[in-house]
């Protein structure tokens, strides 16, 4: 049997220590250490299981109690195979014709739970496409949905959206996309600029 070796109260004393230099004055408390210090309570007891969907449910706890965030964001070479499993673009120039795949990772997503006991999270993306004077030339509402679902929350929620601009003119473009969280009716927006190359 393999036997945890605990960073133990090393990692305690300098996630306290760093807490105390910057948070003065506020008290040492939340749902992420607690999760942590019982983590390393069962990896020590030899409960990796343990610990790792104890801290596994914390996180997910948390990533729902953030603002709906949308943190990385890419123009990708093909449809990605797994979170953060993508190739970027080296650029944003793209041939007439050419899909325009973007990858894109959601936090901040809320979750239900289902009749079944099953938890689940949707979201939809609203598509604007503008020239570069601002002037818009497409406009879709729920350009994509998406459900995912499962027997815990998870927190590495990716997807990736393809456009097709075939018989577009040469010139610069921006895509607004709007992300939004069907269970908390919350949304998010971002922005991405692309040339169609003469």
């Amino acid at each position: 049997m393999m036997n945890y070796r605990p960073l133990g109260s090393r990692l305690v004393r300098f996630a306290i220590a760093t807490s105390l230099l910057l948070l003065p004055g506020q008290a040492l408390s939340g749902p992420l250490l607690d999760a942590a210090i019982e983590a390393e309570r069962k990896a020590v007891q030899n409960d990796p299981r343990g610990a790792f969907d104890g801290m596994h449910r914390a996180l997910a706890q948390f990533s729902a109690s953030l603002p709906l965030t949308v943190p990385r964001i890419s123009f990708v070479t093909e449809k990605p195979v797994g979170y953060g499993a993508f190739t970027a673009r080296s650029d944003s120039i793209f041939k007439p014709g050419e899909a325009i795949i973007t990858y894109l990772e959601v936090i901040g997503l809320r979750w239900k739970t289902l009749e079944d006991g099953r938890k689940q999270a949707n979201f939809s993306v609203d598509l604007e496409l503008t020239d570069s004077s601002g002037r818009t030339l497409a406009l879709k509402k729920d350009f994509g949905t998406f459900a995912y679902t499962g027997i815990s929350e998870i927190t590495e929620i990716y997807t990736h959206l393809t456009l097709e601009v075939d018989g577009a003119a040469p010139g610069n473009y921006i895509l607004r996309y709007t992300v939004n969280d069907i269970v908390s009716e919350r949304a998010t927006r971002f922005e991405q600029s692309f040339t169609i190359a003469g």
